[in-house]
């Protein structure tokens, strides 16, 4: 899938790949990961210097899973941050958002530092919620803020599509390709109708609890 953003970029602009590196130093779902950093960086007309990428992410300490942060800007400086991964919790609380995405915005479709409808959104979320769910102006469930959706009803594996406008999350786009996930329009009504689920590369599969209101 091709983007192309149009108009001015943002000054300060950074493309973002978020990783969980493992005890041995790999990165989970590494290609899917790289194929994004190369189209993110193509649809905002930053260069992208692949050995500078395996060089940063080559000092990694091993022996622990971490949350790795790597960032391209606009001259094509790599950087790498990382820090320990602590589990998972037993599920997310999460609630449904005001904040409304446009289904159309390219800048959806681009894992960037260009985030203000998700910023808003986790501004405004419940105190004890993990995770917002934002829809669509249409009433679609599009994404979370820092996941995508999936939802188990009658043993298939649902996530919102693509053309509802949503980042294309690596973790779902591995359930897609093995066919373990299948696209779907879904609304805020279906989230009882099955079994809610959160996810990411960082984190995979982590369950969730509607939270009424």
């Amino acid at each position: 899938m091709q983007i192309r953003i149009s108009g001015p970029v943002p000054a300060g602009l950074k493309v973002i790949e978020t990783m969980r590196a493992g005890p041995d130093g790999r990165i989970r779902h590494w290609p899917l990961h790289l194929e994004r950093l190369r189209r993110d960086c193509a649809a905002v007309g930053f260069p992208l210097d692949e050995n500078a990428v395996m060089a940063s992410l080559a000092t990694l300490p091993t022996q622990q899973t971490l949350r790795v942060r790597l960032t391209v800007d606009a001259d094509g400086k790599v950087t790498a941050e990382h820090q320990t991964l602590p589990p998972n919790p037993d599920y997310w609380d999460v609630a449904i958002s005001k904040v409304r995405l446009e289904r159309d915005d390219p800048w959806l479709r681009v894992k960037t530092s260009r985030r203000p409808a998700y910023d808003a959104a986790r501004a405004n979320m419940p105190a004890d919620c993990h995770e917002a769910i934002l829809l669509n102006e249409q009433g679609e469930i599009c994404e979370g803020t820092i996941t995508n959706i999936f939802l188990r009803r009658a043993g298939r594996l649902l996530t919102p599509a693509a053309s509802c406008g949503l980042l294309p999350g690596v973790l779902r786009q591995s359930l897609l390709n093995t066919d373990e996930a299948e696209e779907a329009v879904l609304y805020p009504e279906d989230l009882t109708r099955g079994e809610l689920f959160c996810g990411n590369s960082l984190r995979g599969l982590i369950r969730a609890r509607l939270r009424n209101g």
